[in-house]
């Protein structure tokens, strides 16, 4: 009777479990290309032209600052010839070299102005960059959401970024489990008019490591003059 008891039991267990995994529906895959839909998207283009903008207008200034100095250092190298001059008086040369001790820490406040513009400068565009990112990849995931769910998916995959192994997240996927054309086309719904195009418009990644590039260097020449002495 025990025997019997524990038996009824048991199938009573297993049937249940059995039931269990039969009310739970078996999971739906979307695959999404998150890195295509961000690259692509109107808004990453527009903020993109903006990015360049700022960039251009801090490289403007940094040009500007660049050309004040070294016309500081040009004034430096001849109140230095002044100071060597056979023919000055000893009243000319110590006013020339103190004027060339003057200039010279005019020259280096000028260069730690510069660096300091082009550090703030790329630390601004980056911080844009950040901000907009993660503002961006909420609005498109909200997306993907949406579309995931017109198709009853219960799990979204991500294959654009690599796992820890450096190789892509998804080897391989079936391109009917791809829903990245249909999240672009919900998201150009919103898409204003006026950028409208016949032609799809290009991708256009916002650069991680934005201007001051790396032509825009802090560059005030000083030339191998020596300092002025009495």
């Amino acid at each position: 009777m025990k025997n019997t008891t524990k038996t009824l039991l048991s199938l009573g267990a297993f049937s249940a479990a059995t039931l269990l995994s039969q009310a739970q529906p078996a999971p739906k895959i979307a695959v999404v290309d998150m890195a295509q839909l961000f690259d692509n998207h109107y808004e990453t283009q527009a903020e993109k032209a903006k990015l360049d903008e700022a960039s251009q207008k801090a490289q403007a200034e940094i040009d500007k600052m660049n050309k004040e100095g070294n016309a500081m250092v040009a004034e430096y190298k001849d109140l230095d010839e002044q100071s060597k001059n056979p023919t000055a008086t000893s009243d000319a040369k110590a006013k020339a070299i103190a004027e060339a001790q003057k200039k010279g820490q005019e020259i280096q406040a000028k260069m730690q102005d510069v660096n300091t513009f082009a550090n703030n400068a790329k630390a601004t565009i980056q911080q844009r960059i950040q901000t907009f990112r993660s503002m961006m990849l909420g609005e498109i995931s909200k997306v993907v959401v949406k579309v995931a769910k017109r198709h009853d998916a219960t799990l979204v995959i991500d294959k654009s970024g690599p796992s820890l192994l450096g190789v892509p997240a998804v080897l391989y996927t079936d391109p009917a489990y791809d829903i990245t054309e249909e999240v672009a086309a919900e998201i150009n719904k919103t898409r204003p008019a006026s950028g409208s195009s016949s032609s799809p418009s290009p991708a256009i990644t916002v650069p991680s490591s934005p201007a001051p590039s790396s032509s825009a260097t802090p560059k005030i020449t000083v030339p191998g003059v020596t300092a002025p002495s009495k």
